[in-house]
């Protein structure tokens, strides 16, 4: 691939600087306390909370990872976006009250209001060792491979003497530069240049989508590239119904597979038609509702109103996601059919944008990828910390730390967690597959448990702390036991860990259902209406806003009916 011009490196160079400086700027205009270094004082405005959550979500398992594995399975991926129609659901109307009631600062501080220390304890362990090898190294890496591919760098240099592999370097280099700010200035530094740079990727993202439509287009015009890109991916042509001919026996177990359609028959390798509707109770509920990395800046809003209708935003943000993460894997499958090499497909949207961009544009849109990247590294980075220092060393090792020792604790804690992750990354080059594949799959692992005991907890009063205690650890024991026993000797056929992880959710589910109706009913300052739904007395509805240009429930309303226009589109009732 053809190396970017010394303007777009400059233009790559310029976009960090300002965002570096637009982190620290920020970030020093804080009075050094927990609730002020970890939450931001709980003062984010409602389009700071929705830019920042999207930020955080928005990464290389988007803009590498997704669009690369659109390009091998086609529109069913755009699930992960448009599915988070139930899990915002459950976050904007039944997790951000009592969250925002309980005053926490984590989620697993809100599972030891609700059930016992030991829950909060298992919660912060697991979210630890999750941040650093399903979040940040994976994001390290699949940056450096784009780094790499947009760079055209050589596989080693050689550095006093030394051969040094041009992925490590990658890998230091974006955890340097995220890690700066995200370490000075805590929640604030992150959330601000979360929005800068959302602004950026998504300006950047449509560039990148209508170029391509307009480069299949062919001097006709963007409207004309996308009826030639959706053509290809229905197979209308020699060469991409020969790939999709020979893809659809590994993705589907069939002779024939449609690229442009959501619902997926039930031997699809990676959503199959139930996790549409299913899925979000295991996954989706854990990463969106209760990962700390997502629901921080939840935390540090004004109030339950700011929080809830940042939400909303960023799930109209969600509408639109794949017609910049999606549909450029869409775009490289209409020009290059029949790629198979899991790191070569991950390189696609980098190679896109230094075929179609012209000088300093394509060192923008990089920097808008690699911005992407960055927002994730930081929250991952903030949140990592949170936890390490207010739910493991505040709670168990020195419940008398200072305001001011806590803030150095959790600037520590980031460089080491930083460092960690550093190590990792470069050895998930070895796995085979592509980063959106490994994040997901490690995902499927340990969210289920935490997604049944957090939404059991809330909506029953009679759930208990040894009902979570032991659904916790069961749960992790029974998806390896799933994965590496029952699908493995059992159950040969194909099975996708999409579906493994709802079947674990069921157990989890059903496990702490029953061990509760057996234990002795929970105190009652464990079931306040704080941490649990009064059904008697439901206060969700309240503070929607006036006038009804600023209620909530109307534009809620507006995000639901969008998705639904979304799914209806990619049913197979209109693309043949």
């Amino acid at each position: 691939m053809e190396g970017l011009n010394g303007i777009d490196v400059f233009v790559f160079g310029a976009y960090f600087a300002v965002l570096v400086g637009i982190g620290f700027l920020v970030g020093s205009r804080q009075e050094k306390t927990a609730e002020e270094y970890f939450l931001a004082g709980r003062r984010l405005p409602w389009y700071v909370v929705g830019a920042s959550f999207i930020g955080s979500n928005i990464s290389t398992e988007h803009f590498i990872g997704m669009v690369g594995i659109a390009y091998t399975y086609g529109i069913c991926v755009a699930h992960w976006e448009w599915g988070n129609l139930y899990t915002f659901s459950i976050l904007i109307w039944l997790f951000i009250p009592f969250l925002l009631a309980s005053r926490v600062f984590t989620a697993p501080e809100f599972l030891e209001k609700r059930f016992n220390p030991a829950c909060r304890l298992f919660f912060a362990v697991l979210t630890v060792v999750a941040n650093v090898t399903a979040f940040l190294a994976a994001v390290l890496y699949a940056g450096s491979v784009g780094l790499k591919a947009a760079f055209a760098w050589p596989d080693t240099v050689s550095i006093l003497g030394l051969n040094v592999s041009t992925l490590v370097l990658g890998v230091v280099g974006l955890g340097v530069v995220a890690g700066s700010y995200a370490i000075y200035g805590g929640l604030r530094s992150v959330a601000w240049t979360d929005v800068f740079q959302v602004v950026v990727m998504v300006v950047g993202g449509v560039m990148v989508t209508v170029l391509g439509l307009r480069y299949l287009g062919d001097g006709d015009g963007v409207v004309a590239g996308w009826h030639i890109m959706i053509a290809r991916n229905l197979g209308h042509g020699e060469a991409w119904a020969a790939a999709i001919a020979q893809s659809a026996p590994e993705l589907v177990g069939r002779e024939s597979y449609d690229r442009l359609q959501l619902f997926q028959p039930m031997t699809h390798k990676l959503i199959p038609w139930a996790t549409v509707f299913c899925g979000w109770f295991s996954v989706g509920l854990w990463y969106n509702c209760i990962n700390q990395f997502m629901v921080q800046r939840v935390l540090a809003a004004r109030d339950s109103w700011h929080a809830r209708m940042g939400i909303v935003f960023a799930g109209f943000m969600k509408v639109f996601m794949p017609f910049i993460v999606i549909v450029p894997g869409l775009i490289y499958f209409a020009m290059e059919p029949g790629l198979t090499d899991p790191q070569q497909i991950d390189q696609t949207y980098a190679v896109l944008v230094t075929r179609l961009l012209h000088v300093g544009l394509r060192g923008l849109l990089l920097a808008a990828l690699f911005g992407a990247i960055q927002s994730t590294i930081d929250s991952v980075l903030n949140s990592t910390s949170t936890i390490i220092t207010l739910d493991i060393h505040r709670k168990f090792i020195r419940p008398d730390a200072s305001e001011a020792s806590l803030v150095s604790m959790g600037k520590w804690v980031s460089a080491v967690v930083l460092v960690a992750a550093m190590a990792i990354a470069p050895f998930i080059e070895g796995l085979g597959y592509g980063v959106f594949h490994y994040i997901q799959n490690l995902y499927a692992y340990f969210a289920p448990p935490f997604a049944a005991v957090f939404l059991i907890g809330i909506l029953w009063r009679r759930a208990t702390a040894p009902a979570a205690t032991i659904t916790i650890p069961a749960g992790i024991a029974f998806g390896l036991f799933l994965e590496f026993v029952v699908l493995k000797y059992w159950l040969t056929g194909s099975t996708a860990f999409t579906l493994r992880a709802v079947y674990n959710w069921l157990f989890c589910a059903i496990l702490m259902i029953v061990v509760s109706l057996v234990t002795k009913r929970p105190a009652a300052d464990k079931v306040s209406d704080e941490v649990c739904v009064n059904w008697k007395n439901l206060a969700v509805f309240r503070d929607l806003g006036r006038p009804w240009y600023r209620n909530l429930g109307v534009w809620y309303f507006v995000f639901v009916c969008a998705i639904l226009v979304c799914y209806a589109a990619f049913s197979g009732l209109f693309l043949r």
